[in-house]
């Protein structure tokens, strides 16, 4: 499959084939199945938020014990890991400077 050029913002989630307003935080080159496999990451992230969500609303739940952060983490790195592979030069270069997979050896 050809790879096309994509826009992510992963704040907000989006991921784009048309430049708008501010979704161009990174910026990768992928095929439909890698942009659906960091779309699913995407929305993992979103349930595993809802989740952490109620459990803050739970107060005999001791916070260290929060599986949905922990979920919420994982996600995150993974989407950060599979931009740094598919990104352009300047996406590589900003995933490096923020150091989210400094743990994890680029």
């Amino acid at each position: 499959m050809d790879k096309k050029k994509f826009y992510v913002n992963v704040g907000s989630h989006e991921i784009s084939q048309i430049r708008y307003d501010n979704n161009d935080e990174f910026t990768i080159y992928a095929t439909q199945d890698e942009v659906q496999t960091l779309r699913n990451k995407l929305d993992n992230m979103s349930d595993s938020d809802t989740r952490a969500f109620f459990r803050a609303h739970v107060p005999i739940m001791p916070y260290h014990n929060d599986k949905p952060n922990d979920d919420y983490d994982s996600e995150l790195t993974e989407a950060f890991r599979m931009m740094y592979d598919l990104g352009d030069k300047e996406t590589k270069q900003h995933i490096e400077e923020i150091g989210i997979l400094s743990d994890n050896h680029l």
